[in-house]
């Protein structure tokens, strides 16, 4: 009877095969890992339950059955990179260097220093030319800077590639950079100015060309290394500095705009943009904390205004008044006229 009853109620009737007992301690294990798996997912996580079919998302999806996301995608695909820089670490090899920017900036203002050279050379006779026609000067310094500017860029890059100092130090980078450069213009100067000038070719004056062409590839590579140090060190402020957090709470129709002015009223903010006009609820002392890294200032207990968007001020009857480029006019009261005054607003 107790036999009968058990099979009645087992689990394993259905299949017509004999009741066995308690399955092992291992069995008991590996059943457990199987059911938290399926609970939980194949990944281990416990996405959102599986649809009809019954079947969890591909390797290619997501939980829910969408791709992965790009940061996935290449945190996964940088894997092999992440691991040859710490094998190159842990082997002490030196750091990759990066590439330097080469966008078309950098080389206009590489090429407006070498002009500026070119026509000051043309112009002061330097270097005992001042006896010979413009024009033949002027061809013969165009063409030595331009020829100067091909191999300096070349050779600029294997010392100050990626804002990076082969030896970390910038004037010993300058002097070495300009030795090099030197080594191969000074013949080609020496071939250039006996064509230019109608000398007869002599190697025993070939050494006295090497100074003045050191000297000029000295000052054009410090030039050029000053204002790039001053580029990039702008930039990085630039990007460093996150925007205003206020920005944030734009409505998505003025979302890039500039903010010219922030009108309160009553319980809400009239937002004065470069896109148009609308409200948001808010203080506006809590909108003034938000818009440091704007250059503004509030001008009166219900507005705050841009520095750039003022187009005008004006006073009278006692007061001051600005005026934006909607059209707005923001009065200033008493309390911030001292302040605004030092500033040169009003």
């Amino acid at each position: 009877m107790t036999m009968l009853t058990l099979r009645k109620f087992h689990p394993e009737r259905a299949s017509g095969r004999p009741i066995r007992g308690r399955p092992p301690p291992w069995r008991q294990a590996r059943l457990a890992k199987q059911t938290a798996s399926f609970i939980s997912g194949p990944d281990g996580a416990a996405p959102d339950r599986p649809g009809r079919s019954g079947s969890w998302p591909s390797s290619g999806q997501d939980a829910s059955g969408n791709a992965p996301d790009d940061g996935e995608a290449a945190r996964t695909a940088g894997a092999p990179r992440s691991c040859a820089a710490r094998d190159d670490a842990v082997k002490g090899a030196p750091p990759r260097r990066a590439a330097g920017p080469t966008g078309p900036a950098r080389w206009l203002r590489g090429l407006a220093v070498a002009a500026t050279a070119a026509a000051f050379l043309t112009v002061s006779g330097a270097f005992g030319t001042g006896n010979a026609p413009l024009a033949v000067r002027a061809a013969y310094w165009c063409v030595l800077i331009a020829l100067g500017y091909v191999w300096g860029s070349a050779v600029a890059r294997l010392f100050f590639a990626g804002g990076r100092l082969r030896t970390g130090f910038p004037w010993l980078d300058v002097l070495l950079a300009s030795l090099l450069m030197s080594v191969p213009l000074t013949g080609v100067v020496w071939v250039a100015s006996n064509y230019a000038f109608g000398g007869s070719p002599d190697l025993a004056e070939l050494p006295y060309y090497f100074g003045p062409v050191f000297a000029i590839s000295v000052v054009l590579t410090a030039i050029n290394m000053l204002i790039e140090m001053r580029h990039d060190g702008a930039t990085a402020e630039e990007a460093a500095a996150p925007p205003p957090r206020f920005l944030e709470r734009l409505p998505l129709k003025l979302r890039g705009a500039e903010v010219w002015a922030v009108e309160a009223e009553d319980h809400y903010l009239r937002l004065h943009t470069s896109r148009g006009q609308d409200l948001i609820l808010m203080r506006l002392a809590d909108a003034v904390a938000e818009l440091e890294g704007i250059e503004g200032a509030q001008v009166h207990r219900s507005w705050w205004v841009a520095r750039d968007a003022i187009v005008g001020a004006r006073r009278g009857d006692g007061r001051a008044t600005l005026t934006l480029k909607d059209g707005a006019e923001v009065p200033v009261s008493r309390t911030y006229a001292g302040a605004l005054r030092d500033k040169g607003w009003i």
